[in-house]
């Protein structure tokens, strides 16, 4: 992927239209269960109710990065339009969010530089991208990551995009398991609930649903998934998972079930990015998050938000500059 689609949502008053909040519509293509041909004319008709009727019932329900722009343009105009969505003590600068240090897939050589450089960064916790090289390639570079860092020091968790298949899945958690890996992140592809219950239930690592997620919209069918496939953790995409009030939901129905929970961004800009930290720190997070993704951008949006070590943080003094040649319809 070198390019990426984003839509921008602003709310503001008829009677002030100089304070406004603005929103992240996070569609990610190919992953996203809104990844709909009507996805622009569905925002478009959303924006017209809006102007013509308010708020009340616009949330186009399926539509769940729209869901999310939208709440969170809200809550930046209730807060006063000043991109604090969920204001508290990280969008005050007083506390960072820990965040795991995310390791893409590539060579053996381009991976073992990265995890040089995150845990040079002073990382603690590490993400690695599985399956894009040969297996034996990546236990090879797990194991020499292992003897320069061991599980005392460092904590790393696997995420295999669903490459095992049904068959082969417990035999290579098998063989990770000595590694002291945290937690393996969708093992098989999505939609294979009595495989992957399976794998949960004997797998010697936790095992983390996440692209499993998207599309569960349902209190009833969230609560059958996680009953039927008895993970060990959740991972939350508030963009493709529902939106906000759906992750808080999802946030629950885990804890309830002696499941954790951690949040992931998902490509978002930092408009998006800023949301989902704001909304962490509201949710009184305090394991590693996974919300460093706005580097990959060569023209993200100028904004408070920055790296320190290991943490995500927010400037409360910096400045937001949305690129002027913003087209708001």
């Amino acid at each position: 992927m070198t390019y990426k689609d984003t839509y921008y949502l602003r709310l503001s008053h008829r009677d002030n239209p100089d304070v406004w909040g603005v929103g992240e519509c996070a569609l990610f293509r190919g992953l996203g269960a809104d990844d709909l041909p009507d996805y622009e004319e569905r925002l478009a008709e959303m924006c017209q109710r809006i102007s013509s009727d308010g708020l009340e019932g616009v949330l186009p329900e399926g539509y769940s990065s729209i869901i999310f722009g939208v709440e969170t343009a809200l809550a930046d105009l209730r807060n006063g339009g000043r991109r604090t969505p969920w204001p508290g003590r990280w969008s005050e600068g007083r506390v960072g969010i820990p965040i795991n240090g995310l390791v893409w897939m590539g060579s053996y050589e381009q991976m073992m530089h990265r995890l040089d450089e995150k845990i040079a960064a002073g990382f603690r916790c590490i993400k690695i991208k599985i399956g894009g090289i040969e297996f034996e390639r990546e236990l090879d570079m797990l194991r020499a990551l292992r003897r320069r860092y061991p599980a005392g020091l460092l904590e790393v968790r696997l995420d295999a995009n669903g490459g095992f298949t049904p068959d082969e899945a417990l035999s290579r958690l098998d063989t990770l398991a000595p590694l002291g890996i945290h937690s393996l992140e969708q093992p098989i592809r999505q939609g294979q609930w009595r495989e992957m219950a399976r794998i949960c239930a004997e797998s010697p690592i936790p095992i983390a649903l996440d692209e499993e997620l998207i599309g569960c919209r349902t209190t009833a069918e969230k609560a059958e998934l996680l009953d039927t496939i008895r993970p060990s953790a959740i991972i939350l995409k508030p963009s493709l998972c529902g939106g906000f009030a759906a992750a808080e939901e999802w946030a629950r129905m885990a804890r309830e079930r002696n499941m954790i929970w951690w949040a992931t961004s998902a490509l978002e800009s930092d408009i998006g990015l800023n949301a989902i930290a704001q909304w962490c720190d509201s949710m009184h997070t305090t394991i590693p998050q996974g919300l460093g993704t706005g580097r990959l951008y060569t023209n993200n949006i100028e904004s408070p938000l920055y790296l320190h070590g290991d943490t995500i943080r927010y400037n409360p003094l910096g400045e937001w500059r949305l690129p002027e040649n913003l087209q708001w319809k």
